[in-house]
């Protein structure tokens, strides 16, 4: 359990909160490069952290993020007109160029300079693995560019979306690295949906008892859940979690590496971004169909918008039947949708001085205590964990050894290596 004051120091993210000072350290996940893809297209508003900004991108392709409303009277520059490099609001026409900076004003008698006084808060953008990527901290503290393998592949071996998820990152991020829910929520799909069936991971799952080992990595957590395989054997399915809110999930067969970024909209939603890629190969059509059509861990979107068709107005699209065979454990269809459907269902934010915690939760533990260590160390100097990129380059896993063998001793087949396929049944 986490106390009450616990709780609210992990979960709020706002400015000047502990742990909102401490994202804001980190680049973040901002949009997809896709919703912004020609010069002088519309705007795009995006909610980071609490923080409601614009983004667009300018007659020269760069792209801006800034504060949402005109200097001048607050209107939204959502109604903005992107044009020669610059956003005009439509009221009076002050405008904008992708640092923030005000160019023009027309009202202004010929010679005013007072336009020059007036800039909007603006974060500097970097697009990489078709992610826009923005810095919302100290300009002075600005850590390198993530190098997370999934960014850095070429475009034909990564898959990338997003989706909305109406509870608290934290609720999220938790069920990224906990293991033991798998062979329960998912047992109904393992062997039918398409990034899983026919794998021998997948067979393995069935055992109820996974035993984990937490270690701490430089930056995050190795997380090994190992369950029984053959007589003497064990199959693992190594999770690895990287702060602030990346989870890498263990593959399954010659499929790619799946992971996740929990970014926070506000306190009460998330974006859950997903990413697959594979190290050594183009993704096939029949993955990418896969992906884009909502299985394995990504669900079905309502066009033009990041929701998902299955959602809580609809309660989730409930099958009482298949929640009866097993088809679907839970009822619900789609193993990315089966996750966010609990975790909405604790609400907007989990009460967590209420929890039971048993011993397969030692790695949401662990997480929690490096998450708030990190935010209360930050104003006496303490440098968040993983602004290096260095640690950004390791990959999750699945295999089976021998029972006797502990993590440490296969910790070289969590190393991410260009032209080196990843370890996975």
């Amino acid at each position: 359990m986490a106390t009450n004051e616990q709780n609210k120091l992990l979960t709020q993210t706002g400015k000047n909160t502990p742990m909102g000072n401490l994202f804001r350290r980190y680049w973040i996940p901002a949009l997809l490069s896709e919703e912004i893809p020609t010069p002088d297209c519309p705007p795009v508003r995006v909610k980071l952290l609490s923080e409601q900004l614009i983004a667009f991108r300018d007659t020269e392709g760069r792209v801006g993020l800034m504060d949402e409303f005109c200097a001048h009277r607050r209107v939204s520059l959502w109604f903005g007109r992107n044009e020669k490099n610059g956003l005009r609001c439509p009221y009076h026409g002050w405008k904008y160029d992708a640092n923030g900076q005000c160019v023009d004003i027309p009202s202004e008698p010929t010679g005013s300079t007072f336009c020059n006084k007036v800039k909007l808060t603006a974060y500097p953008c970097v697009e990489r693995g078709g992610v826009v990527w923005t810095y919302m901290g100290p300009p002075e503290l600005k850590p390198p560019l993530p190098e997370f393998e999934w960014a850095l592949v070429p475009d034909s071996h990564r898959y990338v979306s997003k989706r909305l998820q109406e509870n608290n990152y934290l609720q999220a991020m938790e069920g990224g690295i906990d293991g033991s829910h798998v062979s329960s929520l998912h047992s109904g799909e393992l062997n039918t949906d398409p990034l899983h069936k026919g794998t021998q991971g997948a067979q393995y799952q069935a055992d109820l008892r996974p035993k984990f080992e937490v270690a701490n990595s430089p930056g995050g957590m190795l997380i090994g859940a190992r369950r029984e395989a053959e007589p003497g054997q064990s199959y693992w399915r190594v999770t690895q979690w990287i702060m602030p809110w990346y989870t890498m999930i263990p593959p399954y067969g010659d499929h790619g590496v799946h992971g996740h970024a929990w970014v926070p909209i506000d306190d009460e939603n998330c974006f859950a971004w997903s990413m697959t890629h594979h190290p050594t190969r183009p993704l096939t059509e029949a993955e990418l169909h896969a992906m884009q059509n909502g299985q394995g861990m990504y669900a079905e979107l309502i066009p033009g918008t990041y929701k998902t068709v299955a959602n809580k107005d609809n309660d989730y699209l409930m099958d009482r039947e298949g929640q009866k065979t097993g088809r679907y454990y839970s009822g619900v269809k789609g193993i990315g949708m089966q996750d966010a459907s609990l975790q909405e269902s604790m609400g907007p934010i989990v009460d967590r001085a209420l929890e039971r915690l048993v011993a397969t939760d030692m790695a949401i533990v662990q997480a929690r205590r490096r998450l708030m260590a990190a935010a209360e160390a930050l104003p006496t100097g303490g440098e968040p964990p993983a602004l290096d990129p260095a640690t950004h380059h390791v990959r999750s896993a699945s295999f089976v050894a021998a029972s006797d063998v502990p993590l440490s001793q296969v910790e070289e087949i969590f190393k991410a290596k260009s032209g080196v396929a990843h370890t996975s049944i």
